[in-house]
């Protein structure tokens, strides 16, 4: 995992949930490049940029959709 402060030179695509509001909630944004799986805050777009596998994206999905009550 990298973090890089934003750059908007990336020429990535970002995209957010479709259950994103748009009403200053807390939303991500996710843009894929070959090998690599790119998160920010969508609030603060200019700010730091999570880079990960995507191995690491689809275990931290699979992690927040489980139902972890007991």
């Amino acid at each position: 995992m990298t973090y890089r402060m934003g750059e908007q030179s990336l020429g990535l695509a970002w995209f957010k949930s479709s259950y994103s509001s748009g009403e200053g909630g807390q939303c991500l944004e996710v843009a894929t490049a070959p090998g690599t799986v790119h998160v920010r805050d969508s609030k603060r777009p200019t700010d730091a940029i999570m880079t990960v596998s995507p191995q690491a994206w689809a275990g931290l999905v699979a992690l927040a959709v489980t139902d972890l009550s007991v």
